[in-house]
């Protein structure tokens, strides 16, 4: 039925089939699956050392910031997805109009600004990438290529849940 932004009248029953087929639910998914992925990968193996010496160094182009900026969008991208999931969820009890048009508002805006973030993060870490020497890459090359290539799936999973928000 037409609800308030989007949702069916509050108080009805949490049909887990029904809210798992949803778009902004499945987008969602997809989100915290490619930012646990380019976490996961900067975390492991985005941080080498030469045979030489014990002192780690971000494999993209020795650039710190890159490791970290990709570990923190991934990580905070994470959390987010797990936020607006539980926000889902209670989304249909919440009776007030007004606080479900924040909600959807907050949503909306957060992903437009991860759908940027990501943007800058992909051709943040595929301009270092591109700058990276082959002899400081023993292990880990597949692990930073694996990051650019889910941050770049993330800019689209994120501009989806603003297309399909509620």
């Amino acid at each position: 039925g037409g609800g308030a932004y989007g949702a069916a009248k509050a108080g009805g029953t949490f049909d887990l089939g029904r809210f798992i087929q949803q778009p902004q639910v499945l987008a969602r998914i997809a989100s915290a699956v490619f930012a646990l992925i380019v976490f996961a990968c900067l975390v492991g193996e985005g941080y080498t050392n030469l045979p030489s010496s014990h002192q780690l160094f971000c494999i993209f182009n020795h650039n710190e910031d890159a490791c970290r900026y990709g570990i923190g969008i991934g990580v905070l991208a994470f959390l987010a997805c797990i936020f607006f999931f539980m926000v889902d969820i209670y989304f249909p009890q919440i009776s007030n109009t007004t606080d479900r048009k924040y909600l959807v508002l907050a949503d909306l805006c957060f992903s437009g600004l991860w759908t940027f973030l990501w943007f800058v993060g992909f051709c943040f870490l595929t301009n270092q990438w591109a700058w990276t020497q082959a002899d400081d890459v023993h292990i880990g090359a597949d692990s930073a290529r694996a990051a650019i290539t889910f941050s770049f799936f993330s800019i689209f999973s994120w501009v989806s849940e603003v297309v399909v928000e509620p």
